[in-house]
């Protein structure tokens, strides 16, 4: 779980605030009590980091890419309806 430390507390005790971030995840540091910064992991980071791939390539990758797809549209005109 995530802490929440004060400017001041975190340049103090930064080694902690590491340590924290590594072993429970990201942790808030706040300044004048607002949210400024989050410490987190380089892996966290790099997961955010990450590109993103076009949606016509994640769809190539699905599992679902090679089923067939009945992609007709029906010919039937629509039913009526009252207005």
């Amino acid at each position: 779980m995530s802490k929440v430390w004060q400017l001041q507390e975190a340049k103090n005790r930064f080694s902690e605030l590491v340590k924290e971030a590594q072993r429970c995840g990201p942790q808030v540091v706040t300044k004048h009590g607002k949210e400024a910064v989050v410490v987190l992991t380089i892996e966290d980071y790099q997961k955010l980091q990450r590109p993103k791939e076009p949606l016509a390539v994640f769809f190539q990758h699905s599992p679902l890419s090679e089923g067939e797809l009945d992609l007709e549209r029906s010919k039937d005109l629509p039913r009526p309806v009252d207005l």
